[in-house]
């Protein structure tokens, strides 16, 4: 169905739709390291890993034990294969003042981004029980002032723990808890805007060794069982590619058209490098 523009005066600028701030797919929280070895979907990258060499204790005149290393192979599968297509007639084109085709183009982008931002987000489901704060059957209730940094604390231990970095961890977290934030004097917002120029999307501050990110991507378990995730880009690879972006002109008619084809994959690598909290908001 061609845009629905004749006999009407079209403003000179479309009313963009609200968007979601995509955040699971930016470097920072996500590495693209084996972006560069894929092209088409059905492409695979294969990881390999090597085990730690074990330490021993030496004596003099003695011989020493000989370690065979072993090693391991983790597959990152470009299985995701998402598209648009659409036509603008020509005389749709002429009725209005503004340029529908780069509109369209952009909610396209914005639409293929938004589903890769779930799919990355969806592989909180692979955390090992160690690195779990709460469950879906027994969620943590944040409602107290303090109970959301307290929170992200205990997803930090888990980190610690588990030996990831300190510096460049990230968690992202609901609206709701950030509301629980900005009660807390611990909590540091965002600064000035300059500084807020250079801050990653959806990123609303700093707590507990955090960069704090806001999303309404987060994923939901059940009812209002959010989980969130915690942890540093260490953990999880993307890779992705727009393979294809076609423009044509329709063989049956007027109409300008295009079509795009977007593959992508993840793994997550380092599954002990993300902490996942299941909170629910205790005000609901």
């Amino acid at each position: 169905m061609s845009l629905n523009f004749i006999k009407t005066v079209w403003a000179a600028r479309l009313l963009s739709a609200l968007e979601k701030s995509l955040v699971y797919g930016q470097a920072g929280v996500v590495n693209r390291d084996y972006e560069g070895e894929i092209r088409e979907a059905g492409d695979t990258v294969k990881i390999a890993s090597i085990g730690d060499p074990t330490i021993g204790t030496y004596t003099k005149d003695a011989d020493i034990s000989v370690q065979v290393l072993t090693d391991a192979e983790q597959t990152l599968l470009i299985n995701q294969q998402k598209y648009f297509a659409f036509t603008v007639d020509d005389v749709d084109k002429v009725q209005q003042n503004v340029n529908a085709m780069d509109e369209a183009m952009t909610r396209a982008a914005y639409g293929l981004r938004d589903l890769a931002d779930q799919f990355i987000a969806a592989s909180y489901t692979l955390v090992p029980s160690g690195n779990l704060v709460g469950s879906t059957g027994l969620p943590v209730a944040v409602g107290a002032a303090n109970a959301a940094y307290n929170h992200l604390v205990n997803l930090s231990v888990k980190l610690d723990e588990a030996n990831v970095p300190s510096d460049g961890r990230f968690v992202v977290v609901p609206p709701f808890f950030h509301g629980y934030l900005l009660q807390d004097s611990r909590f540091v917002g965002s600064g000035a805007a300059a500084a807020d120029a250079r801050m990653l999307n959806g990123k609303i501050g700093e707590a507990a060794g955090f960069t704090v990110m806001k999303s309404n991507n987060v994923p939901i378990a059940s009812s209002d069982k959010y989980k969130v995730i915690a942890g540093h880009s260490i953990a999880y690879s993307y890779a992705e590619q727009i393979s294809k972006v076609e423009s044509y002109r329709k063989e049956k008619g007027f109409a300008d058209g295009v079509k795009g084809l977007h593959v992508y994959g993840g793994k997550l690598v380092r599954p002990t490098a993300w902490a996942v909290g299941t909170v629910t908001n205790a005000a609901s």
